[in-house]
């Protein structure tokens, strides 16, 4: 029974240890996890804050390329106001002409405007060509800038995802690192009550040896009372024999 307790006291003990390695096992993994759900919900502060100011972005591109026709719009303006002046300008040179000598000093005035028409049709020719080719520019910037918020938001989404997974994790691993602690708790009392029981079995173990071993001397002595008392009792057969035959002589 003793050698049993030892045993099971040595089990014991080899559980109880191999149990605080899994207690420290889960602590640390639990440790790690929660750094990890915090570095993963800065991760997702940060990708939202970084989605927001692409959002803003893509608005500023938006509100662009709307100024961007809007000043197209103002250019088409300008050069049909140009394209008029210049066919009011050619008409007054006509009629100058016509006019002869007194239409001379009206027809240098005309000229005059017609020129001033004419670079003003070319000047916001040029506007329109600038102002198209940087309309496509900045439509091409905000079709980028589009797909790149829209991977942004996935990728907010995604890291919000691992975030709240992370968090699950560590909620789990911490429920499992105090389950374990109770478990470590309750094998280590086990392990007190069987060193216990495995002391009062080595007690008990003694108690009966000595027992044992004054059941054998009790025995010995015993034994030695018998072999003293049948002596005696044949002495007393051979006085009686000695008796009877004095008796008869007599």
């Amino acid at each position: 029974m003793s050698q049993r307790t030892d045993n099971a006291a040595s089990s014991l003990q080899q559980t109880s240890a191999s149990m605080e390695e899994i207690t420290s096992t889960v602590e640390n993994t639990t440790a790690s996890s929660r750094e990890a759900s915090s570095l993963s919900q800065s991760a997702a502060k940060l990708a939202q804050r970084t989605g927001d100011t692409v959002g803003q972005v893509v608005t500023t591109m938006g509100e662009i390329q709307s100024s961007s026709r809007q000043i197209g719009d103002i250019v088409k303006v300008i050069d049909s106001i140009a394209f008029q002046t210049n066919l009011l300008a050619l008409n007054a040179s006509v009629e100058a002409a016509r006019a002869g000598e007194n239409g001379r000093g009206f027809a240098v005035v005309a000229g005059e405007v017609r020129q001033l028409a004419t670079r003003s049709a070319e000047a916001s020719r040029d506007i329109r060509e600038l102002i198209e080719a940087s309309g496509e520019k900045v439509e091409g910037g905000t079709r980028l800038v589009c797909e790149a918020g829209d991977a942004m938001q996935q990728l907010v989404d995604g890291v919000n995802r691992v975030a709240t997974m992370l968090g699950e994790i560590s909620h789990a691993a911490s429920e499992q690192s105090d389950g374990i602690g109770q478990i470590n708790v309750a094998v280590s009392e086990l392990d007190r009550m069987t060193q216990q029981n495995a002391a009062l079995a080595e007690e008990s173990t003694t108690a009966a040896d000595q027992l044992r071993g004054q059941a054998d001397r009790l025995a010995a002595v015993v034994a030695s009372f018998k072999l003293r008392v049948e002596p005696v009792s044949h002495v007393g057969y051979l006085q009686h024999d000695r008796a009877a035959a004095t008796s008869e002589e007599a």
